[in-house]
């Protein structure tokens, strides 16, 4: 049997960091680490080819040698993979999917032969046996959750890893929170479950023996699910695993108390981990309240902020507008807190409603779900009714987006967030991209960019009073530049 995986386009996001990754001649952020987890869990018998539309086209002969073509997509990718499936079909190949995108809407597929929703470890094994006898079902799924002590190592072997700036892990699924915009719970559960530091370890192996040697993300929806078991086993283990691979750091997401636990962050900045995005979502208490934030609560938000940049990790902050409880001060409100916060990387969307979410099901019994959910946290659009009226919400969020990312106010930030933040100390590693990139941003932002004169002082600003955070400021500016192409196409 003859398997082609194929994962769709990215459209142009906050997250897709395209226009930064032409400075580091990447391709994609990350692949698609479903796809090869899945991969791993095929028959040993079966030739497997890997289709990542984000880093190469899908050809017609691609589609030819398959026997099936497997499809996993999330939301926003929505239009490019009914293009895909599309085209299978048209030369009369099986199509199975799965992944985030069909949970909701797989009735919308109506081309897709076989729908392996939920989690793989569990329904993919089920559509197997029966493809096997001949009599397979339309859909799989499950209420279930999948030990995840079962996965297999994915298959690394399948992708052109230069292609990608950072490969991904998972230690976990499931989260203990309850934040009711959030379909992680939906999905996979509010009981962690885990991997072993063996578990870990191995797969770190497999990519660092296929060369690797640059970040690599812990796509955990809360990283800090069990402390304990980090703390004993996880972080000792990633500590001791690291020790003279110069190259390799670590990215994640964790809930905002992190910044309570100094032992746990200096564990994870010993670690190698120097990146955690963190959902601060808003300044105001009774929106955290109204959304069930409740790990948010009762702290001084900046503060708590700049102790985890103290520790040596960036923070990368997900922000919402549109509560029901917010008013029209809350756009000025978010603008000062993300710069007095320092936080570079600011993700700022309207309030949407994924299907599954307890958000979702109040929306839809108040008639407030007005149309299908984009997936794009960040392209200004929303599929419910906001309290405060979409004109003025739109309007609020085109303001924040055109403040925090116009070169004078992005610019002020990165400087904040170098003077607060105390980076780890670690061996130095420069690859050719990272050359190239340094010298490229002279040139697209020092000398033809609008921002040249933010550029040229923020260089010797940083230069002659932080040098060791030198690179990382330059890092910043084509960050920036990146988000300012973003807002650009959707008309901020």
């Amino acid at each position: 049997m003859k398997i082609l995986l194929v994962y769709p386009e990215f459209p142009d996001t906050f997250w897709s960091f395209k226009h930064a990754l032409r400075f580091v001649v990447k391709k994609s952020s990350s692949p698609p680490l479903g796809l090869l987890t899945i991969a791993s869990m095929l028959p040993t018998d079966w030739e497997t080819r890997l289709v990542d539309l984000n880093v190469q086209p899908l050809k017609d002969r691609d589609i030819a040698w398959a026997d099936m073509v497997f499809v996993s997509a999330m939301v926003v990718q929505r239009e490019s993979t009914h293009e895909v499936i599309h085209r299978c079909k048209q030369l009369q190949k099986m199509v199975v999917a799965g992944g985030p995108l069909f949970l909701g809407e797989w009735e919308s597929f109506p081309e897709v032969d076989h729908f392996i929703l939920n989690e793989g470890e569990i329904t993919l094994p089920l559509f197997l046996r029966e493809l096997t006898n001949g009599s397979p079902q339309r859909v799989y799924r499950t209420d279930a959750f999948a030990d995840i002590a079962t996965s297999p190592i994915p298959r690394w072997d399948l992708i052109k890893m230069s292609a990608y700036d950072s490969l991904s892990i998972q230690y976990s699924r499931g989260c203990p929170y309850n934040c009711d915009f959030c379909n992680v719970t939906a999905m996979l559960g509010h009981r962690p479950r885990t991997k072993s530091a063996d578990q870990i370890i191995a797969e770190l192996d497999a990519m660092y023996s296929l060369g690797w040697r640059r970040n690599i993300f812990f796509v955990d929806d809360n990283f800090i699910c069990n402390k304990r078991q980090l703390k004993e086993e996880i972080l000792p283990a990633l500590i001791a695993w690291r020790k003279g691979k110069a190259g390799v750091n670590f990215i994640t997401e964790a809930s905002i108390n992190l910044a309570d636990d100094p032992e746990l962050m200096r564990m994870m900045s010993a670690a190698g981990f120097i990146s955690v995005f963190v959902g601060i979502e808003t300044p105001d208490e009774a929106s955290l309240i109204e959304c069930k934030k409740s790990q948010n609560t009762h702290r001084d938000l900046v503060e708590t902020v700049r102790r985890i940049q103290e520790y040596g990790l960036q923070v990368m902050g997900g922000f919402i507008v549109g509560f029901d409880n917010d008013t029209t001060s809350i756009f000025e409100r978010q603008i000062d807190f993300i710069q007095r916060s320092g936080i570079v990387t600011a993700m700022v969307g309207m309030l949407q409603a994924p299907y599954g979410t307890q958000l979702y099901q109040r929306m839809r019994e108040e008639g407030r779900l007005v149309c299908e959910l984009s997936g794009d946290n960040a392209d200004g659009s929303t599929n419910i009714v906001p309290r405060m009226g979409i004109e003025v919400l739109t309007e609020g969020y085109k303001k924040i987006m055109r403040e925090l990312y116009s070169p004078h106010t992005f610019y002020q930030r990165v400087k904040t967030f170098l003077t607060h933040y105390n980076p780890p100390k670690s061996p130095v590693h420069l690859e050719w991209q990272e050359i190239y990139a340094f010298l490229r941003s002279i040139w697209k932002l020092g000398i033809l960019g609008k921002e040249r004169g933010e550029y040229w002082r923020l260089f010797f600003w940083a230069l002659w009073k932080y040098p060791q955070k030198f690179s990382l400021a330059i890092t910043m500016t084509i960050y920036g530049y990146h988000f300012r192409q973003v807002n650009a196409l959707h008309g901020i």
